[in-house]
């Protein structure tokens, strides 16, 4: 009996320290999902969310950066995906009022280290508050995150930066960034939003500046759907559609694959966004 349980533990010992010390995968979705606007009519939220829901299970996302949430879809979704828990607040008050930039998390697979939001502006710790140009008051959520089973933490940053201001979308930039720089110490970085601006824009160009991070997509062994994301439900024309949803990577994550998601069900899209996936290896 001795004979076969030594074995037997010096094996699980071996995947014991495979686990601690072994690559960790992580499934990560950047989805803008459209407020709840009685506007939109048969595109409203009520018709797209057990789509939109059963699209995040279907790929196995672990964590989700969602932006444009109000508060009852976020408890839609919470309600959908059970065994995930939520960090986020509303942009207008800080508690519930506004629009989410909520971060949905495996919380069986992981737990918070720390987490934290700010908004974009000249006064980052005041709820509510609008910088610069902006149209909108906007708002980052992030967090730190270590995967129970490994041990191994990372970050989290998710947000949706201002659609008019150019000002607003450069210093919403440089001040993501420098937040990172500022209070991640050299662990993975994972970014995800609605930047709403093209790869070409300066905000891109700031973000990426520092060699800190690159788009997930520019580095994915395979890319799978069409380089644009937004389609305002399928109105603009194919050849006008334009990328400004992303997710951004540090250089100690290597992407597996990387897909922006066109797909429909029937006639019904899972946003006016299409979704952005991404699978990662923390190396």
């Amino acid at each position: 009996m001795k004979k076969i349980l030594f074995p037997a533990l010096l094996i699980l010992s071996l995947v014991y320290s495979c686990n601690k010390t072994g690559q960790v995968k992580i499934n990560v979705l950047s989805f803008n999902i459209r407020y709840d606007n009685p506007g939109d009519s048969l595109n409203n939220w009520k018709y797209r969310k057990e789509f939109a829901s059963e699209m995040i299970r279907f790929y196995g996302a672990d964590i989700i950066g969602a932006q444009e949430v109000l508060k009852n879809q976020l408890d839609d979704l919470a309600n959908a995906l059970p065994g995930f828990s939520v960090i986020g607040v509303g942009r207008l008050d800080g508690k519930e009022d506004g629009e989410f930039s909520p971060v949905f998390y495996n919380s069986g697979r992981f737990s918070v280290v720390k987490s934290g939001h700010f908004w974009l502006s000249e006064t980052p710790d005041i709820s509510g508050s609008k910088g610069w140009d902006a149209a909108s008051e906007r708002i980052v959520t992030w967090a730190v995150f270590k995967e129970k089973a490994s041990g191994r933490t990372f970050a989290f940053y998710n947000t949706h930066f201002d659609h008019a201001g150019d000002t607003a979308q450069r210093k919403s930039a440089g001040m993501l960034l420098a937040h990172i720089w500022e209070n991640i110490n050299g662990i993975p970085v994972i970014v995800t939003g609605d930047f709403n601006v093209t790869p070409d824009s300066e905000a891109i160009s700031t973000l990426l500046s520092e060699n800190l991070l690159v788009e997930a997509g520019k580095i994915s062994e395979i890319n799978y759907g069409p380089e644009w994301t937004f389609h305002d439900f399928g109105r603009i024309p194919v050849k006008e559609r334009v990328k400004i949803d992303y997710v951004f990577v540090s250089n100690a994550i290597q992407v597996e694959s990387y897909a922006t998601i066109s797909e429909q069900k029937d006639s019904v899209y899972l946003s006016d966004h299409n979704p952005v996936f991404a699978k990662l290896v923390l190396q």
